[in-house]
């Protein structure tokens, strides 16, 4: 069991962030913002495979518009992503934006961070007030280059200028592309604040290995009980940042256990195409988050042994395949997908 670390409790619409809540899975559209009903069709897919908040680029006034139509239709709380404007801000969060993400160090001075406070306050929304590798403040780049601790001073300098406007709502994002640094900066952020904090890697890069580098990273902070709200930012359809995101934090439990496909890594053994077919399983099943485990094994020899935990399981064999649970062999199959899919979707 991990004991997560003590943060205090920020809200998102009905999402609570820190307090000891379950660790909130969050990702961003890619859509136009300006393409209301693309973006409401992503973010109803994203929902339907498990985000609990979505985050949205307002990058003019024009967006600020269908930001506002777009909130008012979909059933998740919605982050509006602002960079430089500190009026498209305010503007978002009139429009019914649940929470805001700025980075004050690309606002334009802090008398604009304060407006932005003071909208935040009379709607009772919380910030997140992110600090990325890419975009610290010159003076911090030249006295301490891209480092560890120029990202920590940054990130603590900006909590204070807020706190000391007496606002207090607020979710913190130190962000790297580098996997130590984001472990270390994290470790230390987590010491300094009491604040949420929200994990990931910036530029993490293509699924296949931004999936990697973001298991490795989140996952040592998340087994550490450091981190309240994560999103794995990979590049393409962000419904791999979802799959990706889930399974972190099911296998470190953090996440109640929901469908799980399982398949061997394949051998001279193999009989059939265990490949194609857990991958149609994925796609066939997408969304379900009923608890269960199917197995996808290339032979009746190892096949039921080795994935005896398995609720339902398929092992190729000479002659098509066999159909087990829990190990134990209940049949044969001669048309071993189609009759599999069958038995599967009856368990659903």
């Amino acid at each position: 069991m991990i004991e997560r670390r003590k943060s205090r409790l920020v809200k998102a619409g009905n999402v609570r962030i820190g307090g000891g809540a379950p660790v909130v899975l969050q990702s961003m559209t890619n859509t136009l913002t300006t393409d209301a009903g693309g973006t409401i069709r992503q973010i109803n897919d994203l929902m339907r495979a498990g985000c609990d908040l979505v985050r949205v680029a307002v990058p003019d006034f024009d967006s600020v518009v269908t930001f506002g139509q777009i909130r008012k239709a979909v059933g998740v709380p919605l982050i509006a992503d602002i960079h430089f404007d500190y009026k498209l801000a305010i503007a978002a969060i009139e429009n019914g934006a649940d929470k805001i993400r700025i980075n004050p160090g690309n606002i334009g001075g802090f008398d604009r961070v304060r407006k932005i406070l003071r909208a935040a306050e009379k709607y009772n929304i919380p910030i997140r007030i992110g600090v990325n590798a890419g975009s610290l403040e010159k003076n911090l780049r030249l006295s301490k280059g891209v480092s560890v601790e120029a990202m920590l001073e940054s990130c603590l300098k900006q909590v204070k200028a807020v706190e000391d406007e007496g606002f207090r709502n607020i979710v913190l994002s130190i962000k790297t592309s580098s996997i130590p640094a984001a472990i270390e900066v994290n470790r230390l952020a987590a010491k300094e604040t009491d604040y949420p904090l929200h994990l990931g890697l910036t530029e993490a890069g293509l699924p296949e290995d931004g999936s990697v580098k973001s298991a490795v990273a989140l996952g040592i902070l998340l087994a550490e009980g450091i981190g309240d709200t994560i999103r794995v930012s990979l590049t393409g359809d962000p419904l791999n940042e979802i799959r990706t995101g889930l399974t972190i934090l099911r296998v470190l439990g953090l996440k109640p256990p929901g469908l799980d496909i399982i398949s061997c890594p394949t051998c001279a053994r193999t009989h059939g195409p265990v490949e194609d077919t857990a991958r149609r399983l994925q796609c066939e099943l997408a969304g379900i988050n009923k608890p269960l485990k199917i197995a996808v094994m290339g032979c009746e020899v190892n096949g039921p042994g080795e994935a005896r935990e398995a609720d339902i399981g398929l092992a190729f064999s000479k002659n098509g395949g066999i159909i087990f649970r829990k190990g134990e062999i209940l049949g044969r199959l001669k048309n071993p997908l189609e009759d599999f899919m069958k038995e599967v979707k009856k368990l659903i």
